[in-house]
């Protein structure tokens, strides 16, 4: 068997460390037990080979191979689908959980990234401010729908899938604000996620790869 390797950036700044889409990856392959290797890649230049693997020059990318995937999503799905780990067997409940990893990328994940792109992009522009209010409430009512699903269930479903993967690193990404931990239901979600072995495996070894590779500071 071929040996899997996962494009992920040398170094990004700190607000983004732990954050980079290449995690989601990293994760649904400690989950399943596959072994990988990475491509560690400069996000501020990256060879016009790699092009050929992700027409965006994003990370990351998946090989195995022949096989060459891009999109977290699509990759996250493919590693799932040969894992139990991620995917029931039963076709409704591996349905269901599969609708879930569609929710988290294309109803909760974008108004989260406009909220993101003004606070760490347009902080000092007064128009995207006075645009904040309404990008807020937008991600509330997404964060609302999430916790009142939730309710007392541990996961989306009735067990951990790779729906809750990808919903738990969504909601990651509103570290910097208060509206994931200001919903208890949400918080204690989230932390459980992030408490399972493998996101903690995935995590350190992202993490490991930016501390090698940080920028010398000046004395």
């Amino acid at each position: 068997m071929s040996a899997i390797k996962v494009s992920a950036y040398r170094w990004v700044p700190p607000f983004a460390q732990g954050l980079v889409r290449d995690l989601r990856v990293r994760w649904a392959l400690e989950e399943a037990g596959l072994p990988y290797e990475e491509r560690l890649l400069d996000f501020r230049d990256k060879p016009e080979s790699y092009r050929r693997l992700q027409p965006f020059g994003q990370v990351p990318t998946f090989e195995e191979g022949a096989l060459v995937l891009f999109e977290s999503g699509a990759i996250v799905q493919h590693v799932a689908e040969r894992s139990r780990a991620l995917l029931p067997t039963d076709t409704s409940a591996r349905a269901r959980a599969m609708s879930w990893m569609f929710a988290a990328l294309n109803t909760v994940e974008p108004p989260i990234m406009f909220l993101v792109q003004i606070d760490l992009q347009f902080a000092d522009d007064s128009a995207a401010m006075r645009m904040r209010k309404g990008v807020v409430d937008a991600v509330k009512g997404r964060l609302e729908g999430v916790a009142a699903w939730l309710g007392g269930r541990d996961y989306l479903e009735d067990r951990f899938t790779a729906g809750d993967l990808l919903m738990a690193t969504v909601l990651r990404i509103l570290r910097h604000t208060d509206l994931v931990v200001s919903m208890p239901a949400l918080a204690a979600y989230v932390a459980r996620c992030e408490a399972r072995p493998a996101f903690q495996k995935a995590l350190a070894a992202q993490m490991a790869a930016f501390a090698d590779s940080a920028p010398a500071t000046a004395a």
